[in-house]
C-alpha cells in the first residue's frame, strides 16, 4: 500500500513513520509512505503557503495552489506508475483499463469536521492501492481546492490541534498494521479491540501472580473452549463497562445478554 502525505512538515511525519512496525514493513516493501512537502509548490520565493482570508478574520489561511500542485504532482506519478503495472501485467490494451488509469485517488482531508475515523473505516481505506492524506494548517485551506481534489473528510476526535500530521500518522499506523504482512502475526489485527464492536478481553503473562493478583484460573487450564467462552464474556462486559456505546451495533446472543444482564445485577447488588 502506498500513503502519500501533503503536509508543511515532511519531517515530522517520516520521523514518526521510520521507526517500529511501519518502518520495517517500509523496508520489507511491504509499505510506502512519502511527505510531500506543500512548500515546495510555492510561487514565490520565499515559499510561502498562506494568506490573509476574504473578508477578515483572525490568523492565515493555505492557499488553493499550491496544495492543487503538490496533488497534481502525486496523481501524475500514481496514474505513471498504474500505466506501468498494467503494461507490464497486460500488454493488451483494454478500455476498462483505461478507465481505472483515470480513476482519481483517494484523497482524505484531515479536518475536525469531518467523519470520526473508527475500526471500520480503516479497514475500508486499507483495501485501496493509494492514499492521500492532505494535512491542513493555520486556520486551514482554501475551500476551493478542498472541493477539487478531497473525496473524504477524515476526523481523529472532537477537538482541535494545530494541524493534520499527528492525525495522518494516526491514520496511516491503523490502516497499515491491517495490509497483510506488516505484523509478524495477522491473526492479531483481526482479534484486537473493537473486533465486532467488542473492546478487547484482560491480557495477562508471566508470572502467575504479581502483587497478589493472580491469573485467571481459566487460562491456565488449557481449555480451548472455555478459555475462547471467558475471552468473549469479559470482551463483553469490559465493553458495557468502558464503552457502551458500542453494544447498540454489536450482535450479541441471546444467551450472551442475560449474562451480561446477570452480571450487571451482580455488580449493582450491595
Amino acid at each position: 500500500m502506498n500513503f502519500h502525505i501533503l503536509t508543511l512538515f515532511p519531517d515530522m511525519v517520516m520521523d514518526g513513520l521510520n521507526t517500529s512496525i511501519i518502518g520495517r514493513a517500509v523496508n520489507a516493501g511491504l509499505l510506502s509512505i512519502e511527505a510531500v512537502n506543500i512548500r515546495d509548490y510555492a510561487f514565490n520565493k520565499h515559499q510561502s503557503v498562506d494568506d490573509y482570508p476574504y473578508g477578515g478574520g483572525a490568523g492565515m489561511l493555505m492557499q488553493a495552489e499550491p496544495v492543487y500542485l503538490a496533488y497534481q504532482a502525486v496523481a501524475e506519478k500514481i496514474t505513471e506508475r498504474r500505466s506501468l503495472t498494467e503494461t507490464e501485467e497486460h500488454p493488451e490494451s483494454t478500455a476498462e483499463a483505461g478507465s481505472d488509469l483515470e480513476r482519481k485517488p483517494r484523497v482524505v482531508y484531515l479536518s475536525p469536521q469531518g467523519e470520526v475515523f473508527n475500526q471500520k473505516m480503516a479497514e475500508e481505506l486499507a483495501r485501496e492501492e493509494d492514499l492521500i492524506l492532505l494535512c491542513g494548517h493555520y486556520e486551514g485551506i482554501d475551500e476551493r481546492v478542498l472541493e477539487e481534489i478531497v473525496t473524504d473528510y477524515v476526523s481523529i476526535g472532537d477537538y482541535v490541534l494545530t494541524g493534520g500530521e499527528l492525525p495522518a500518522m494516526v491514520m496511516v499506523d491503523a490502516i497499515s498494521r491491517l495490509v497483510p504482512g506488516v505484523l509478524h502475526n495477522d491473526v492479531s489485527a483481526e482479534f484486537e479491540s473493537f473486533q465486532d464492536n467488542l473492546l478487547e478481553y484482560p491480557q495477562y503473562s508471566r508470572p502467575e501472580e504479581w502483587h497478589g493478583k493472580k491469573v485467571p484460573s481459566v487460562l491456565l487450564s488449557g481449555h480451548h473452549a472455555n478459555i475462547e467462552k471467558w475471552r468473549r464474556e469479559q470482551s463483553i462486559l469490559r465493553t458495557y463497562e468502558r464503552r457502551p456505546d458500542l453494544l447498540e451495533n454489536c450482535e450479541l446472543t441471546v444467551k450472551e445478554r442475560r449474562w451480561l444482564e446477570e452480571m450487571v445485577q451482580s455488580k449493582e447488588t450491595p
